[in-house]
């Protein structure tokens, strides 16, 4: 896909939403069903993938980590992301890799220490790009892309997050057959 592709396919959206903004909002989900062995099974869209524990908390490493996936889905957006900024710049990329890596103390996540925290302490995002881009064009490709990157930015600001656990739904009494007499 050149620029002019990319144009042309954003062009009628970029319309729309200035039109009526309430396009725009779009609501994504993701579902997933608790498994066997301590996993949880994702639904990607595309494919299930088992996430389960990591080996640091007594995991196998049979199964995906759920922090592994935090950084995948932000190495995908940021990539997707920069090469869309380069395609619509005009930026030629001939190879680019784009690499995630995110430090954690397992302490907090098992209860070990109150004093360390649960999460992600620090994370990183590099771009290993082979381009003919100047100094200047790469730091507009580097802005646009943190921008414009929707995991990027969700990790930077966070939003509100509502948590519910909802109760299963009561079990209907069947009806006896019609015509027919319970027992009794």
């Amino acid at each position: 896909m050149n620029s002019d592709d990319l144009r042309a396919v954003q062009a009628p959206l970029k319309e729309r939403y200035k039109s009526e903004p309430g396009a725009a909002l779009v609501t994504l989900r993701a579902k997933a069903t608790l498994g066997e062995n301590v996993s949880c099974k994702v639904e990607t869209g595309k494919a299930l993938v088992a996430a389960g524990l990591h080996p640091a908390t007594g995991g196998d490493g049979s199964y995906a980590c759920s922090g592994d996936m935090l950084l995948e889905a932000l190495a995908a957006c940021a990539g997707v992301t920069m090469n869309a900024v380069a395609t619509a710049l005009g930026i030629e990329i001939v190879d680019g890799r784009v690499e995630a890596e995110g430090d954690l103390d397992f302490r907090g996540t098992l209860g070990v220490s109150k004093e360390a925290p649960v999460g992600f302490q620090a994370i990183r995002l590099r771009f290993l790009l082979d381009t003919g881009a100047s100094e200047e064009q790469l730091a507009t490709l580097q802005r646009l892309t943190e921008r414009y990157c929707v995991v990027y930015q969700t990790l930077r600001t966070p939003p509100s997050i509502a948590v519910s656990v909802v109760p299963p739904a009561p079990t209907p009494i069947p009806s006896p057959p019609a015509g027919g007499r319970g027992r009794g």
